[in-house]
């Protein structure tokens, strides 16, 4: 085997595991920072705005009011 085609089988994927390796811990790397990023936004996006301004009767308080 000459010295390129050598140089070729070792800057391959497939045949040098600690290429594959590598590419594989980045890859898994960013999904799941990517996938811990767009959940954290998604919660932003849908997070509690307040206190809303509820009607309640007023036979249903602690101290009913009854006509």
């Amino acid at each position: 085997m000459s010295n390129q085609a050598q140089d070729i089988k070792q800057k391959d994927f497939t045949s040098s595991w600690v290429v594959s390796s590598r590419f594989l811990f980045y890859v898994k790397l960013f999904s799941i920072s990517a996938f811990l990023l767009g959940g954290c936004y998604k919660l932003y996006s849908y997070r509690y705005k307040g206190k809303p301004q509820v009607e309640v009767p007023s036979s249903t308080l602690y101290d009913p009011k009854y006509k």
